[in-house]
């Protein structure tokens, strides 16, 4: 005969499974009964001339009535409605403290943010830019938050027509809080200069604001996460023109998988606001011959901005 523990056990599992299925939008569990009893006749010993114990009679399995499956926007996560899962919540290994508890990083996205996401007049979004640094505060909503020195904000001038944008920072950036300050930064302000411009001139920032381990790319998840931020930010800057730097940041503020060397030399729509792609400084630094390039692509913004003013 079964131990008490046993089927204690044995109700435990079928309890949660019966969530599991709820959470699945299950609404009916049928068995059948008669297949049922088949299979336990089968399987189950019967009694022998040493033993006056009667045979356990098949169990019969009921069909169980459930609720109606809850609409997919309010249901909350499969995994936490499971009640042994649910103990888990914090470790890596249910029970055991000598696991790290895992942090849990904010993904929340600000309603501004979807606003700026979806419509076309972008320009109709009123804040400033206190108040966007306000929201990003001591920002752990992804995991790079994890390994910065500081976040690394969007200079300049707030009411510039001419933006940049690259990745994300790198070494002397996270050092000094302030983006495009190394080796690229001192030739992305040899090109600022050379079409006319000062660093104070124009505003300068990033996809992301934390400098990924080893200067990776960052990923997908993580640009998404931070870049709505830079979407407020050119809201309030309303720049004519925004050169964006390199394959990671065009492809993040584009939304576009074409390489950089078939983009760049045209200007490109971005909520009315003209986008001119070009190589990175850093590349520039690893090839040089690249750097003709760039001044045709600089010179297109120059000129553009001669005949278009901002007002």
């Amino acid at each position: 005969m079964p131990q008490q523990s046993e089927i204690s056990d044995l109700i435990a599992d079928i309890k949660e499974q019966v969530l599991f299925f709820k959470e699945l939008g299950v609404d009916r569990l049928a068995v059948n009964l008669e297949h049922a009893a088949r299979l336990t006749a089968e399987y189950e010993p019967a009694p022998t001339a040493l033993s006056d114990e009667p045979r356990v009679p098949a169990v019969m399995i009921p069909e169980i009535p459930m609720a109606a499956p809850k609409p997919p926007a309010a249901r909350g996560s499969r995994i936490k409605a499971l009640p042994t899962l649910s103990k888990r919540a914090g470790t890596s290994r249910a029970g055991d403290p000598s696991v790290p508890a895992v942090p849990s990083f904010q993904t929340e996205t600000n309603e501004t943010a979807v606003k700026i996401e979806t419509v076309s007049e972008y320009t109709k979004v009123v804040e400033t830019i206190e108040e966007i640094r306000l929201d990003i505060g001591n920002c752990t909503r992804c995991p790079l938050s994890l390994g910065r020195t500081q976040i690394v904000h969007t200079t300049g001038n707030m009411d510039a027509e001419l933006m940049f944008v690259g990745e994300a920072p790198g070494a002397d950036e996270d050092a000094q809080g302030v983006p495009f300050v190394g080796r690229a930064g001192k030739l992305l302000t040899q090109i600022i200069e050379a079409i006319g411009f000062s660093r104070n001139d124009v505003a300068i920032g990033n996809i992301n604001r934390c400098r990924p381990p080893g200067n990776r790319q960052p990923t997908p998840v993580e640009a998404h996460t931070c870049r709505p931020f830079l979407m407020r930010e050119i809201a309030v800057i309303k720049p004519t023109v925004i050169v964006v730097l390199g394959n990671t940041a065009m492809h993040n503020l584009l939304d576009t998988k074409a390489p950089i060397s078939k983009m760049r030399g045209q200007f490109h729509d971005y909520f009315n606001v003209k986008v001119m792609p070009t190589f990175h400084p850093a590349y520039l630094l690893r090839d040089p011959h690249k750097k003709r390039d760039v001044w045709e692509d600089m010179k297109m913004v120059r000129d553009y901005l001669i005949a278009n003013p901002k007002s």
